[in-house]
């Protein structure tokens, strides 16, 4: 009699890390019934993505597309495809935080950068979702999208590290949607102040939660710039929620975050 092998079991989750844009982004799937090879092609894909946003959006590379914009060498029509829909992110945000987060307002030109690693991270779960993942985290320096659940069929939990104890975390956040942190306790002082472009810091650790993490992301630098007076600013935009460190170690959230236990 001959007999079938047993076709072998898919883990619960699967991971993959990736360095790009300067930070390392990592996978986590659930791979469901997904074949192998389906799933590890599409977090090939995924990463792909992310190398080329950096090649078109970095402004460390002086050849960049970005670079070569801010020092007027090309016009925006000259930049990538997907450009218009970076900078359409951007003048939304810039009307959410009510100014606080401005690329246009940096040193050097335009300067995407506190919104594009959310925007790139967001995109690059959209190809695991769209090539039939069943659930997936993709974790980029901080900036965190999610969508499904757990095999346990609990939401996705993101640690929020302690601004001043490197191996500790502040809390933890159940999730089926984004998360996005920002602070200098990593950097040092790299945010800057749209109104005095000067770097300027008023939280130890911001942090914002959402349906779209290019929108958390750069929320998330505007409260880490200017603090407490970012807040009300974050509950006026539907879906949003936020959750402050601030200098003094003092915390405080908009009270719709779900902290793990």
């Amino acid at each position: 009699m001959t007999q079938t092998p047993a076709t072998p079991e898919l883990p619960p989750l699967v991971g993959h890390t990736e360095k790009a844009m300067g930070t390392v982004f990592s996978f986590s799937l659930v791979p469901g019934g997904l074949p192998q090879q389906v799933w590890r092609n599409a977090v090939t894909a995924a990463c792909l993505l992310l190398h080329e946003t950096d090649m078109h959006y970095s402004t460390w590379d002086g050849a960049s597309p970005l670079s070569r914009y801010r020092r007027g060498e090309v016009t925006a029509a000259q930049m990538p495809g997907d450009f218009a829909e970076v900078r359409a992110e951007c003048e939304a945000a810039i009307q959410a935080s009510g100014g606080w987060f401005d690329p246009w307002a940096m040193p050097g030109g335009f300067d995407p950068t506190g919104l594009v690693k959310g925007w790139a991270v967001e995109r690059a779960l959209a190809v695991l979702r769209d090539a039939g993942v069943p659930a997936a985290l993709v974790n980029g320096g901080g900036d965190v999208a999610t969508y499904g659940c757990l095999p346990s069929g609990h939401p996705w939990r993101v640690g929020i590290q302690h601004p001043w104890r490197p191996h500790a975390l502040a809390c933890v956040i159940e999730t089926t949607a984004c998360v996005a942190t920002s602070g200098s306790y990593e950097r040092g002082p790299h945010l800057i102040d749209p109104r005095t472009s000067r770097p300027a810091t008023m939280a130890a650790s911001a942090t914002v939660t959402g349906p779209h993490l290019a929108l958390a992301d750069a929320l998330a630098t505007a409260l880490a710039v200017a603090g407490d007076q970012v807040l009300p600013l974050i509950c006026a935009v539907p879906g949003y929620e936020a959750y402050l460190i601030r200098p003094d170690g003092t915390e405080t959230d908009t009270g719709g975050i779900t902290f793990a236990a």
